[in-house]
């Protein structure tokens, strides 16, 4: 099973757009956005209406319009806990708003915990303190490229459990 991953997509609507095609033409079985989408208009690239693949997402810190956003994307939260392809994925848009329970759900860590908000890319598996299973923890980076210079997004591979980053041309 492969997963779109991204966050960090901060109203930048050409890179967003590059963004949800390429997971169009990687036939990717789900997207998860991580949050700070920013503006309804910029989720509505998302809705529920318009993909034909499951949505998974958060809110994001910049994700001011709550009730606009949650209007385009009814499912939304602040984190979520969802089990794809018999993998636990736990994501925020924060890592320091995850406690340690939120990471280790039925006291089994995540096969993969998803954040966003630091635009920089993390893709690398830990043990979680008193457990001996690892965990892939995995920040796409930003789609935005406002503060790297670069849109990227992750491709997640659930069979392995690994994950890819693209970077997507502006």
């Amino acid at each position: 099973m492969k997963i779109g991953v991204i966050s960090d997509t901060h109203d930048r609507l050409p890179t967003f757009k590059k963004a949800i095609a390429f997971f169009r033409k990687q036939n990717v079985d789900a997207i998860f956005h991580a949050g700070d989408y920013v503006a309804p208009f910029a989720a509505k690239l998302i809705a529920p209406s318009v993909l034909p693949i499951p949505l998974y997402c958060v809110f994001g810190n910049n994700d001011g319009e709550r009730k606009g956003l949650k209007s385009v994307l009814p499912d939304l939260e602040d984190q979520i806990t969802v089990t794809l392809h018999n993998r636990t994925i736990v994501m925020s848009h924060f890592i320091d708003w995850l406690k340690t329970d939120d990471m280790t759900p039925n006291n089994k860590p995540a096969d993969v915990i998803i954040t966003g908000h630091t635009h920089e890319i993390v893709n690398e598996t830990r043990t979680l303190p008193g457990h001996d299973s690892s965990t892939l923890f995995l920040n796409p980076g930003e789609c935005c490229g406002w503060l790297t210079g670069r849109c990227t997004v992750a491709i997640l591979d659930l069979e392995t459990v690994t994950a890819e980053i693209i970077d997507i041309d502006d």
